[in-house]
């Protein structure tokens, strides 16, 4: 029984004919990059994908030849401020072809980089409006953060310049407060960096001890760099995080919805360190100021019981009687010493004595007291 057949190379010739015929001229593509190489000789190859309810439903392999990837990746980096990754959303202009030998491949000319940024932008306001619908953007500001926030743990690559930076400024300060810092290493960029940072979020949130903050940085960086801290996920670990998370990811032109849903966040490392600095240095002012109330109200007392005891020395000066004989009045009393109020107290022949500012006379008394008038 004889079979109709063609040859294998005859069948992928056809291919190759009918593929080329169907694309003469070069067409833009929109994909996902699964994989990029970037090879010593100069050229960079690709692993296309795309993907439909987190399932891939095509696969394509791409090649940039080395005498446009140079000027591409140029190109790419200035616009983007970053290189090709993995994850990444692009658009590019292909020439499509099949080889015998290595099936369909796609030689790329031009990129398209503000597709990959407006791509990034737009699962941007996707995340912030899921998390709005969860309730999740603004539970971080239902938590009471620490008064004096001594443990800190921080989240962040251990070589990274921005961490080093906050660790010098906060053990630099000129007050001299010291805090504990345990630090959580974690991937800060690329597709590998939420489930990293997610997992030193439950780390520290396991920890035996408690922590007062958790803190989330990352110096700066392109905006490619810096998209993982738009990721739902997590995004959705920092919201539901029982600690007040603070971050500081890359610089003034970054907002990033990690900042959104953290309990507060600032530009820089060393802005996050100022923050803490800051709120000792505010209790210590308040605790001085209360000392120096306390040292105002204590002179003031003392003060007014001073005024008392002066007060009280000259009634007690007032009523002495020798300041009354130093006037010029004298006092009397009998032998015995009491005092004598009037003459009818001293019969004739009664000694009595007259004292003096400056002494004392003794006398007798003479006559009838009776015929006195006052």
């Amino acid at each position: 029984m004889e079979t109709d057949y063609i040859d294998l190379l005859e069948l992928q010739a056809m291919l190759r004919e009918e593929i080329e015929d169907s694309f003469p001229e070069r067409v833009w593509v929109r994909a996902e990059i699964a994989s990029v190489q970037a090879k010593a000789n100069g050229h960079c190859y690709l692993d296309l994908s795309q993907s439909e309810d987190g399932r891939i439903v095509a696969k394509a392999k791409a090649v940039i030849w080395r005498s446009r990837y140079v000027p591409l990746r140029a190109y790419f980096r200035e616009a983007t401020g970053g290189d090709l990754a993995a994850g990444m959303e692009v658009l590019l202009r292909v020439q499509v072809s099949y080889s015998e030998l290595y099936g369909l491949s796609l030689t790329v000319d031009e990129i398209e980089p503000r597709f990959t940024l407006g791509a990034a932008e737009l699962q941007r306001r996707q995340t912030l409006e899921k998390l709005a619908a969860d309730g999740l953007l603004d539970r971080q500001q239902e938590l009471e953060p620490a008064l004096l926030p001594y443990r800190l743990a921080v989240i962040s690559a251990r070589d990274a310049a921005g961490y080093g930076d906050f660790r010098r400024h906060l053990e630099e300060n000129a007050y001299g407060f010291a805090f504990e810092v345990v630090l959580f290493e974690a991937t800060m960029q690329g597709e590998d960096a939420p489930a990293s940072i997610v997992d030193a979020l439950e780390r520290v949130e396991c920890s035996p001890e408690p922590f007062d903050a958790v803190l989330l940085m990352r110096g700066g960086g392109s905006a490619l760099d810096l998209a993982c801290f738009d990721d739902y996920g997590l995004c959705f670990a920092i919201a539901n995080c029982p600690v007040p998370v603070y971050t500081a990811i890359g610089h003034d032109r970054d907002v990033h919805v990690a900042d959104r849903v953290a309990y507060d966040a600032v530009k820089t490392p060393t802005a996050l360190a100022d923050r803490f600095i800051d709120a000792f240095a505010a209790e210590d002012e308040r605790i001085s100021a209360f000392g120096n109330r306390l040292r105002m109200a204590f002179a003031a007392r003392l003060a007014a019981m001073e005024q008392r005891v002066l007060a009280l020395g000259e009634r007690i000066r007032a009523a002495d009687p020798r300041g009354v004989l130093a006037r010029g009045y004298t006092l009397v009393t009998d032998a015995g010493g009491v005092v004598v109020k009037s003459a009818r107290q001293l019969p004739p022949g009664t000694k009595f004595k007259v004292m003096f500012a400056d002494g004392t006379v003794e006398a007798v008394s003479e006559g009838d007291p009776r015929s006195s008038r006052g």
